[in-house]
């Protein structure tokens, strides 16, 4: 009988190490060792919920072997969510759901050993939801980060990273949002050389005042939201409180009124103040604009910083880009610009905050 029970054993380790999925266990989204940093809805701790470009998701696992259920809103019943998994701080894998619910393999023939994971949305509210259910590898460990830094970017579809990768598909081919990254967007970018936590608070088309495509929504009615898609569930400001607000917004706006636009621009600021009250704000013209809207934003901006200043609004500071960046879908920068901008920004904030 003894003898039995070995042998019945020793075939199950056999079986083990010749398949990894066998000796895997899968761990739910509510699991203490999963990290989450973005705009996410945890009212289904088993299934927490997020809109917004650039949310990530991070853990550490070991063994050779990790897979990730994931439920897509699919929206219109043929948007399918990009996600951007980066396994071991290596270059990520763009992944794009084929339905509701995705089991997905991220990572296989791993050397033995511990490894960390990373899971960003790569597409924006527009494209729908993406609800994380868990992962599964043969054990999770506690993630480590030595992340003391946090930013939040206010944008549209430059910070969103829209238009950027046309590795896989080219430009005016596949859906709009095939080429949509925000791995590879300027304010991810930036927020990685600074060693920073960040959440991108942005969509395409969004403006302050005027927003493209009939868009029916602008930031100061929405940026309190958790999707700023739609007005629906409240954002709790508690949950991030960054170092740094960047905020990148005017070229749907185009040339306007300045007296309009500057007066609800400092309305706007006064607002994010009153939820961040020791971040530095930054103003930024837009990457994208020409030569014409580049010099109004900045002349705008520029007012704008003085008249805070004067009345007493010290924390702020304009950033303005050196030129156009246009090189990707839509005359949007794409991931060699993004390279660029990150890297006047990554300059400018270094010197701008004292960090090193």
């Amino acid at each position: 009988m003894k003898i039995r029970i070995f042998i019945v054993c020793l075939a199950m380790l056999m079986l083990s190490a010749l398949s990894p999925e066998l000796s895997t266990e899968f761990f739910a989204a509510d699991n203490p060792y999963i990290r989450y940093t973005g705009r996410i809805d945890f009212s289904n701790p088993k299934a927490p919920r997020f809109w917004a470009a650039g949310v990530y998701i991070e853990a550490r696992f070991r063994g050779t072997y990790c897979e990730i259920e994931v439920r897509d809103e699919t929206l219109w019943g043929t948007s399918h969510n990009y996600l951007e998994v980066s396994i071991d701080g290596g270059d990520p894998h763009r992944i794009k759901t084929t339905g509701k619910l995705n089991r997905i393999m991220v990572a296989d023939n791993l050397k033995e050993g511990e490894h960390s994971i990373v899971i960003m949305k790569g597409t924006e509210a527009l494209i729908g939801y993406v609800e994380f259910m868990g992962l599964r590898c043969r054990q999770l460990l506690p993630v480590t980060s030595n992340r003391s830094r946090k930013i939040e970017f206010f944008g549209d579809s430059i910070t969103s990273g829209m238009g950027n990768f046309t590795k896989d598909v080219p430009c005016d081919s596949g859906v709009w949002y095939d080429q949509h990254s925000a791995w590879y967007s300027y304010a991810s970018i930036t927020a990685r050389a600074l060693n920073a936590d960040y959440h991108l608070t942005s969509e395409s088309g969004i403006g302050l005042i005027h927003s493209c495509c009939d868009k029916p929504i602008l930031m100061p009615q929405v940026y309190d939201n958790v999707s700023i898609s739609k007005d629906s569930l409240a954002w709790d400001f508690k949950k991030f409180q960054p170092d740094v607000v960047a905020i990148c917004l005017g070229q749907n706006d185009g040339v306007q009124d300045s007296i309009r636009f500057t007066g609800e621009y400092v309305k706007f600021l006064h607002s994010l103040r009153g939820h961040y009250p020791k971040a530095k704000l930054v103003c930024l013209t837009s990457p994208m604009a020409d030569d014409r809207l580049r010099a109004v934003l900045g002349r705008y901006l520029q007012g704008i910083v003085t008249y805070c200043h004067a009345a007493g609004e010290k924390n702020l500071s304009m950033y303005s880009f050196s030129r156009q960046y246009k090189n990707g879908c839509g005359a949007h920068p794409d991931m060699e610009d993004d390279t660029l901008i990150a890297g006047e920004l990554t300059a400018w904030l270094r010197s701008e905050m004292k960090w090193r």
